[in-house]
């Protein structure tokens, strides 16, 4: 089980308006904040760290699971209405599997933030 993970930005202030715009519908908000670094989860723990430096490479990709589909198209939605760039529109992806449904946007620095429900409806 993974405890936690994150990503580095180039500009933590924007990164965490974006983060904080784009996975609200996925219950998170921010949780921890530091002068470099900011934690997002669900409370009471952050989950998702950012942090201010060299943005990773190769880019990385995160994704989040949403207990509906409903809540994967209001993720893309908020994603891209916070400044991310489209990266696959949410629609089932049943290369993976029949359930499968997603939507990938790319962060402010070119992360694959994605939001996914695995269930049939």
């Amino acid at each position: 089980m993974i405890d936690h993970t994150g990503v580095n930005v180039s500009d933590i202030a924007r990164a965490k308006a974006f983060y904080r715009a784009a996975l609200a519908p996925l219950g998170y908000a921010v949780l921890m904040e530091f002068e470099q670094f900011a934690g997002l989860g669900v409370a009471p723990k952050p989950d998702f760290w950012i942090g201010q430096g060299v943005p990773n490479e190769p880019r990385v990709h995160v994704a989040f699971r949403a207990d509906s589909r409903a809540i994967v198209d209001a993720f893309y939605k908020a994603a891209i209405a916070a400044g991310g760039r489209d990266n696959g529109p949410p629609g089932p992806r049943p290369h993976y599997h029949d359930n499968y449904y997603g939507a990938f946007v790319l962060d402010l620095d070119g992360h694959n933030i994605e939001a996914v429900c695995h269930l049939s409806a």
